[in-house]
């Protein structure tokens, strides 16, 4: 099976009630812990590329190791993804280079700068058969070159939801509900609650429309302790709840972005095997481990969180 686009991917997953994982990739190792963990749920799955990712390992070698992993996985559907998308210019590249999914996030301009930026983008993807993702609303957080801050974040507005989404003709749309980017979600001693009532407001106005959620990562207690106990300091780092992520997963939400969770059992992985193993420096021995805990943590997702196993 070759890359396909999110289209059926996400109409299977709304009437389904569960969402595809989005996972963000940057390396090898990366790349085979997601894709084994799917193959092995048989789980469909969208492999995410941020502008940050392809600066750091080139926009040649991600395809590469995506397209290794459609040929090692052939029974799994996999979507090639642009993560945050802050330009044309930046999806056309994309677009030209490969993927079949683009998101274009406008979120930060006026409504109907977003819309005209959104619109642009989504007629040259659909000429090339790609979808695209768009955004209303923003998170707060920081996700690579994504930064917002906490006062400046704002909820999506259901009542904009229809006139955007049909004057973009975008494919999918990421709203703001409550998540944020990266590892430090919530201010310590808070009880993350999700914005269920806008998500559902929005159901309502746009039945049938695949919703996104980014900033969902739940960030795991355990490799938070793992990165402390082994010289990190990650103090107050708090995720997402994941009963509050299934919970959308029932709905219209068709897929979930996981942009923190898989690094952390990366980085949490090596600090330990490093302690435990201070006369060990090849690469390969502690980044299989690191793959290892990565590959678990994306099953529990699919399985536990998600609810797309056995859904490929």
């Amino acid at each position: 099976m070759s890359l396909v686009t999110s289209k059926e991917m996400f109409a299977k997953a709304y009437n389904g009630g569960y969402a595809i994982g989005a996972f963000n990739v940057n390396n090898m190792e990366i790349v085979q812990g997601i894709t084994e963990a799917c193959r092995e749920e048989n789980a469909p799955v969208i492999l995410q590329v941020s502008k940050g990712a392809r600066a750091y390992a080139n926009h040649t070698y991600l395809i590469k190791l995506v397209e290794a992993a459609v040929l090692e996985c052939p029974e799994i559907p996999m979507v090639l993804h642009l993560d945050h998308g802050p330009d044309f210019e930046t999806c056309k590249s994309c677009i030209d280079g490969g993927f079949t999914s683009v998101m274009i996030d406008a979120s930060s301009k006026p409504f109907a700068e977003n819309i005209a930026i959104t619109r642009r983008v989504v007629e040259y993807a659909h000429d090339h058969g790609v979808v695209v993702e768009a955004e209303l609303g923003t998170l707060s957080g920081i996700e690579d070159e994504v930064k917002v801050k906490e006062g400046h974040a704002s909820y999506t507005r259901p009542e904009e939801v229809e006139e955007f989404v049909s004057k973009t003709g975008c494919d999918s749309l990421a709203i703001a509900i409550g998540t944020s980017h990266g590892a430090y979600k919530f201010k310590p001693g808070t009880i993350p609650q999700l914005r269920f009532d806008v998500l559902h407001e929005c159901e309502k106005r746009l039945p049938g429309f695949p919703i996104v959620l980014h900033g969902s990562s739940s960030v795991p207690q355990e490799y938070v302790d793992m990165i402390n106990q082994y010289g990190g300091a990650m103090p107050g780092a708090i995720g997402v709840p994941e009963d509050q992520l299934r919970e959308a997963a029932r709905s219209a939400v068709c897929k979930i972005n996981i942009d923190s969770d898989l690094r952390l059992a990366m980085t949490g992985t090596i600090r330990k095997f490093m302690a435990e193993h201070p006369d060990k420096f090849d690469p390969r021995e502690y980044l299989k481990p690191a793959r290892a805990n990565i590959k678990e943590l994306v099953r529990h997702k699919l399985v536990d969180v998600l609810g797309c196993a056995g859904k490929a």
